[in-house]
Parts: C-alpha cells; sequence; structure tokens
C-alpha cells in the first residue's frame, strides 16, 4: 500500500477529490486542520490573526473543533463546509477559526465545558459561536445541511446568529459574561470526612450499582471501555469487604474478556476501537486511538495479576494490541503515532467488514464454514450492505483460529486503509509507555519494556526545548504546542513506571524534572489546585482547570499519584504537601460523587495508605538480584516503587538517600525489604519472602 493510500490530506476526508486551491490551512501540521485545507470556507487556524480580524470587522468568530479520526466531523465537512452556498454564508458574517483537539485541548475544554453548562451534553465536531475576544455565547455539536430531528439546519443556525450579534449585541455581551461566569464556579460546601480508602471503596461501591452483568461495562449504548472507571474498581479490592471486593474484580474481569471477544476489539489486526454503539460490544464506532490501547494495556496487564496472573483470556489481548502497536502505529524516527480514522473511501467501518462471499473467497469453503460459524460471519451480516464486524461466538482458546485470522488480516491489507494521524502526542504516548512498561514487567516480556523505553526516549530526545520544557504534539519533524498538565502528568507517570520497571535509573532524571515543572508552573497556591494550562501559557477566555476523567484519566489525579511516588522515592515533603491540598480542595465531590473522579479517587486512597517502597539491594545483574526485583513488581500495587541499589552504591539521583540507611545486604546476599512510611519488613533473601505490608480495610 502507498503512503497516500494511507495519507489523510492527499484527499478530503470524506474521500472525494477536493477540486479547490487550498485554503491557508494548507501550511498547519495538523491532519484535522489539513483534511480542511480545499473547503471554500476561509478558515483560519487558531491563533490571534483571526481574532484581531473579527475585531477589525466586528464579527463573531465561529469556532469548530474537532480532530482527524472523527466520523461526525467527517460528515459535517462534507454536508457544510464543502457546501459553497454555505460556506460564503460563513465568510461573509463571520470569521471561522479550525481547531484539532487533540494539537489544543486547552481550546477545546473551555468550549466544551461552555456547551456542557447550556446543553448537558457535548460532543466533536463542536461548533461555538463567540465574540471577536473568544468568549462564548452560543455552543453546539453536529448541525445538519437541513432541518431534521428538532435541529435547525446549519445555514439556519449561521443565519439567526449572524442577526442576533447585529441586533442584540447587548443581550449577545451579557450571555457570554455569564457562560464565563459559570465556568469560573466550583462547588462549594463542607465536607464529613477527609478523602482516602473510604472514599475509594464508596466510589467503587457505586459504580458496581450501575455495572452491566449482562455484557459488562457501565450502562447502555453506547459502551465504552472506561478505563479509569475499571481501574478504581481494581484499586478498591483492597480496602472494600470480601464479598463487594470479589464482585469488583470479577466484573472487570468479565468486561475484559466481553471487550475483547466482542466487535470493540479488532480480531484480525489488534487493538481495540473507541466504543461500540450497542450495549453488547458488537458494533464499533471504528475510530482507533492510542490512548485507549495504552490504558486498555495496563488495564487488562492488572487485572491478570489480581487474578492470580493464569487466566489466558487476559493475555492475549496484551499481546494482540503490542503487535498492532509495533506493526501501525509506530513511527520511523520514534513514538507512536495518534490515531486511525473510522471512514476509509467514505464510508465507516467499510475496512473492517466482511461478507460471507469475501470469507470464503479467502479461506475455502470449508475453512470458512467453520470460521464464520466461530465470528459470526452470515449472508445477512450485522453491519451495513451485508457486512459483519467479527465477533468471537464460541470463545474458544485464541489459538483456534490463528491461521484464519492471519489470512484475512493478510486479505485486508490490501483494501484502502483508514487515513492515519502520523502525529505524536506526549500524553498519549505517555499513557502507551506505562501501558508496556506495566505489561512488560508483570509478563517477563523485556521487548515490550524496550519498546516502551524507546517511545520515552524519542519524547526526551525531539519533544523537549533547550530548557527542558516539554513539547505536546511531534508532527512533520517538529515539535509544536506547549505541553499541558495532562502531557506532563502522563509522561511523568510513564518515566516512574519504566524506572518500576528496570529500564534505568535516567528515567527518575526525567521525573523529577517534569514534576518540579507540575509544580511551579501547574499547581496554584492560592487555589489549591492544579490549572490544565501553564501559569505562563496562552492567554485565553478562561483558564480552564483539569480535565475529568472520560476516553483520558483525569489530569489532576494523574498528577496527583505522580507527584506523590515522586514524593515517596525523593522524600520530598513539597511535593506531599501539593497531594494533600489538592486532594482536599476537591474532598466536596470526592464525598458527593467520587465515581466521577475515579483518578483522583485513587490518587486519595494511595494518599492514605502510603506508596510502598521495595528496596533491593544486590549486583543489578545477578540472577538473586532480578528474581526478588521481579517479585517486587509482581506483587506491589503498580503505583509502589521498586528500587535497585548495589551494595554499597549511592541510590540513584533524586531517591532519598534515607532509603537506603541501615538497609544494605545482609552476608553479601542480595537482600530485599518492603516500607511504607516509616515502618519495614525485615530483610528477605528469596522472592516466595517478599510479600506486600498489609492494606487496612475501609468500609464502602
Amino acid at each position: 500500500m502507498s503512503e497516500t493510500d494511507r495519507d489523510p490530506t492527499h484527499v478530503s476526508a470524506t474521500g472525494r477529490s477536493p477540486g479547490l486551491s487550498p485554503n491557508r490551512l494548507a501550511g498547519e501540521s495538523s491532519a484535522y486542520l489539513r483534511q480542511h485545507m480545499h473547503n471554500p470556507v476561509d478558515w483560519y487556524p487558531w491563533g490571534e490573526e483571526a481574532r484581531e480580524r473579527a475585531r477589525r470587522e466586528d464579527k463573531p468568530l465561529l469556532i469548530s473543533i474537532g480532530y482527524s479520526a472523527c466520523h461526525w466531523c467527517h460528515v459535517m465537512e462534507h454536508e457544510s463546509f464543502e457546501d459553497p452556498e454555505t460556506a460564503a454564508l460563513m465568510n461573509r458574517s463571520f470569521v471561522s477559526i479550525k481547531v484539532d483537539r487533540e494539537e489544543r485541548p486547552d481550546v477545546d475544554q473551555i468550549y466544551m465545558e461552555a456547551h456542557m453548562r447550556l446543553a448537558g451534553h457535548g460532543g466533536w465536531p463542536l461548533t461555538v459561536f463567540c465574540t471577536p475576544a473568544g468568549e462564548p455565547f452560543y455552543a453546539g455539536t453536529y448541525f445538519p445541511p437541513e432541518p431534521r430531528h428538532g435541529l435547525p439546519s446549519f445555514r439556519q443556525l449561521l443565519e439567526r446568529i449572524a442577526r442576533v450579534y447585529q441586533t442584540q449585541r447587548s443581550e449577545v455581551t451579557a450571555t457570554a459574561a455569564r457562560i464565563l461566569d459559570a465556568l469560573q464556579q466550583r462547588p462549594r460546601g463542607e465536607t464529613g470526612e477527609a478523602p482516602g480508602a473510604a472514599t475509594a471503596a464508596r466510589g467503587a461501591t457505586r459504580l458496581l450499582q450501575q455495572a452491566d452483568p449482562d455484557h459488562g461495562g457501565f450502562g447502555g449504548a453506547p459502551k465504552f471501555p472506561t478505563p479509569g472507571s475499571l481501574e478504581l474498581l481494581l484499586a478498591a479490592v483492597d480496602v472494600l469487604p470480601e464479598r463487594k471486593a470479589r464482585e469488583a474484580l470479577d466484573h472487570v474481569a468479565f468486561t475484559c474478556r466481553e471487550m475483547s471477544r466482542g466487535g470493540l476489539y479488532d480480531h484480525l489486526g489488534g487493538g481495540f476501537h473507541r466504543y461500540t454503539v450497542d450495549d453488547h460490544w458488537a458494533i464499533p464506532h471504528f475510530e482507533k486511538m492510542l490512548y485507549d490501547q495504552g490504558q486498555l494495556l495496563r488495564l487488562y496487564a492488572e487485572t491478570w495479576r489480581r487474578c492470580g496472573g493464569v487466566d489466558d483470556d487476559l493475555l492475549w489481548p496484551i499481546r494482540e494490541t503490542v503487535d498492532y502497536l509495533r506493526r501501525e502505529m509506530t513511527a520511523p524516527e520514534g513514538g507512536f503515532y495518534a490515531s486511525q480514522d473510522a471512514d476509509s473511501e467514505g464510508e465507516e467501518g467499510r475496512f473492517y467488514g466482511w461478507t460471507l462471499a469475501q470469507v470464503e473467497a479467502a479461506l475455502g469453503a470449508n475453512s470458512a464454514r467453520e470460521f464464520c460459524a466461530a465470528y459470526g460471519v452470515t449472508e445477512r451480516g450485522n453491519f451495513e450492505h451485508g457486512a459483519t464486524v467479527l465477533h468471537d461466538v464460541p470463545r474458544e482458546a485464541r489459538a483456534r483460529f490463528a491461521r484464519e485470522r492471519e489470512i484475512l488480516r493478510q486479505g485486508r491489507e490490501k483494501r484502502i486503509a483508514p487515513a492515519l494521524d502520523r502525529k505524536r502526542v506526549a500524553a498519549w504516548n505517555g499513557f502507551t509507555i506505562s501501558g508496556l512498561a506495566r505489561a512488560g514487567s508483570l509478563l517477563g516480556d523485556a521487548s515490550m519494556i524496550r519498546d516502551a523505553a524507546a517511545a520515552a526516549d524519542f519524547v526526551f530526545d525531539r519533544m523537549v526545548n533547550a530548557e527542558g520544557r516539554l513539547y505536546r504534539v511531534f508532527n512533520e519533524g517538529r515539535p509544536t504546542v506547549p505541553a499541558f498538565l495532562d502531557d506532563l502528568s502522563a509522561m511523568l507517570e510513564a518515566c516512574l513506571d519504566l524506572h518500576r520497571a528496570g529500564a534505568g535509573d535516567r528515567y527518575l532524571t526525567w521525573a523529577t524534572q517534569l514534576a518540579d515543572d507540575i509544580a511551579e508552573r501547574f499547581f496554584d497556591d492560592a487555589e489549591s489546585d492544579f490549572f490544565f494550562t501553564p501559569v505562563d501559557g496562552e492567554p485565553l477566555a478562561h483558564r480552564p482547570r483539569s480535565d475529568g476523567d472520560g476516553a483520558t484519566p483525569h489530569s489532576t489525579g494523574l498528577a496527583a499519584l505522580g507527584l506523590l511516588r515522586m514524593a515517596t522515592l525523593a522524600g520530598r515533603e513539597d511535593l506531599r504537601e501539593i497531594v494533600d491540598r489538592v486532594i482536599r480542595t476537591h474532598a466536596l465531590m470526592l464525598e458527593r460523587t467520587p465515581e466521577s473522579l475515579p483518578t483522583l479517587a485513587r490518587a486519595a486512597l494511595a494518599a492514605e495508605r502510603g506508596i510502598s517502597v521495595a528496596l533491593v539491594v544486590g549486583e543489578r545483574d545477578d540472577a538473586a538480584t532480578q528474581a526478588l526485583a521481579n517479585r517486587a513488581r509482581t506483587v506491589l500495587h503498580p503505583e509502589d516503587c521498586v528500587l535497585v541499589v548495589a551494595p554499597g552504591a549511592e541510590p540513584p539521583a533524586g531517591v532519598d538517600s534515607s532509603w537506603l540507611a541501615g538497609r544494605g545486604s545482609v552476608e553479601a546476599r542480595a537482600t530485599a525489604y518492603v516500607c511504607r512510611g516509616v515502618t519495614c519488613s525485615l530483610p528477605v533473601f528469596t522472592p516466595d519472602e517478599l510479600v506486600p505490608l498489609e492494606t487496612p480495610a475501609a468500609t464502602a
């Protein structure tokens, strides 16, 4: 397959040849922006140039936000932005800005929160109308070309907004002021308890009340993987009453099996789609996002560990997803690509569906008969045009039909593939590095850890400026967009996970720099909270706080977990104080709805319980040292630290020397200690002796 077949810029996202001169988006690095480079709309990228023109011409801003793999973004482009009449109306009455939400999550967060305040729900494409200063006064998502389902046509909306802006300016200004004031508001009130283990237990209990016992996951259609919620259930296993703990673990394991046996999972190529449109994981929304792969790798690995390390149904999705990342998502120069589109040849899911005739042609009649029975392929199909999205019906051992799946995968490679967004996003690479490091450590697969280390090295070699500041995006040979809180938090966790997996002490150096940057530029002392943007970042209509748990983790919770781990290793009370203050700031929400903040609830649990440190003193290459370290990585919590130090050596840079005080090798043997706070185990010499310190239970 040629590179142009995969390149999202050689034709429009909907698959039609553009036939128009490129607009100013042609000079942008974003694949999403370049998908609109042949629209007749006079698009601007986000920046002061557009705002200045809006002020000069006294026009409202029309801000359209989406991302390259977004199906409905492509639909609205074809229906409205490629339409000359609609474009003429936009050009006459508005200054139009196209924003890639993956490159500018800060901008997206402001306007998505505004839309949520106005409508109570959100989604993409996001369509926002603002004053020239960027203050929102009206927002929506997808608008059709003709009125339907209670929505006005997009042209009707444009005409109405333009008229209101010109004739009712005072109302527009007042509405914008009310929206901005609402964005500033935070929950206020007294709390009855300090967040901690009980918070996590209560959040897990409420999640179980929302659990789908028939299909796994939570709630009905559409069904999302929600790794953040599932990770809270896993963490709460330690503090729930025994019956509830078993229920929580069983539900996570059941959900993992159902997701990977259903259509959410790509049975030929590996990897997970974004979500399913039904409640039983059958028909996906076909885009594949890097952040899902990384988070689900660590979820499956930790579930496998907690279930005793014997369930192959939790292992093969890890191995196949890693193969997918290596084959399709790894950039030649380093790092992991951002996403693969839902659409190809102008149709959603066209690349992934199989008809009965296609399977028979590829496998032959006899093999096809058995395969089709096993993967639900019928004459009628379960998707569009008689095609079937494969799902594993009998749930046999994965080795069954491995040959047939590979034949079909290779046959599928001859199709026109969905567009690949080649940008590298620091946060998403961080999630994937973490997932690979944790999975490789638990499975004893050094190649996964090497892949994780290579991606991290790429980030720190190519996505950092001369002052050591991280960038968010790398695309077309250069880094762009200064990093946000999710980028630093994810890469901090990635570095700590790499160090824990034994990838090298150099990652502690980077972890220290990232932790300091978070503390200095993203923590606000007056608010006792993190902001999503740095204190020296681009001025916006509103400085957004952390995004919530959703497709990606709550970056405030992730930052708190990272700083807590770093504070423990480094003996940094300043970092620990920041974590405590942030958790107290969110105490009211954690008391009321801990299930809505699962990552921060995990941080509260870890803060109360404390981070354990397994100190292994011995020569690094010694088999006994390695056996003790591997045992620690297997039995301790994923956020706990594993520190390997040679006898008589100084601790790595960034590690508090007190961890070694009075704890050395005994009788020249590899020796291990497990410590939490001021409590340490006696020295142990064999893996079986190394066990976690006891965790007190909490009531839900």
